[in-house]
């Protein structure tokens, strides 16, 4: 068999072209890099990330997290201030939210959770649900000397008991 040739049209398929056309950043130029490859066969371009292409990547991730930021502000805007509260009407925004962080996370190679990522999160719980455990009763450990008098009595109680139970039966009338 002959090796293949690396041919390239210099054409972006049309999920990534439209990608760059929403983000508008100056990542999506095919011209020089594409031509240079085109020429070698069998050499593929390299993977390891440029500095430059790294803050672009850093730059639009800001900036879709952003808009799922906006989205999610949006999808809450309808949401009644009595409402905030309940799991059954704010799951939909706030899991639109983190699948929309989570999501463009993983396309442009950001780890997930991420710092930018949880920022947005706090924000979501500081903004919308930070009253949202006043609502619920808060229960904690009694008192020190509370929960050693509730651990103490049947521990106490339970040698009374058997006492009372042997001394029942050395009566000796069988019952």
């Amino acid at each position: 068999m002959a090796p293949r040739t690396h041919m390239s049209s210099g054409r972006l398929s049309p999920g990534l072209l439209l990608l760059c056309v929403l983000l508008g950043t100056g990542l999506c130029h095919t011209d020089a890099m594409t031509t240079s490859f085109s020429q070698d066969t069998g050499t593929s371009p390299p993977t390891a990330p440029s500095n430059r292409t790294a803050q672009l990547m850093e730059r639009n991730y800001t900036v879709i997290t952003q808009h799922c930021w906006d989205y999610f502000v949006y999808l809450m805007s309808s949401v009644m201030p009595s409402e905030l509260c309940e799991w059954k009407v704010i799951s939909r925004p706030y899991s639109e939210l983190q699948r929309c962080l989570e999501e463009w996370a993983e396309r442009l190679n950001h780890s997930y959770p991420n710092a930018l990522a949880e920022q947005y999160i706090f924000q979501s719980h500081h903004r919308y649900f930070h009253n949202c455990t006043l609502e619920h009763p808060v229960y904690f450990d009694p008192p020190e000397d509370v929960l050693l008098a509730m651990i103490m009595a049947p521990i106490c109680l339970i040698p009374f008991l058997v006492t009372l139970v042997i001394w029942r039966s050395k009566d000796g009338k069988a019952q």
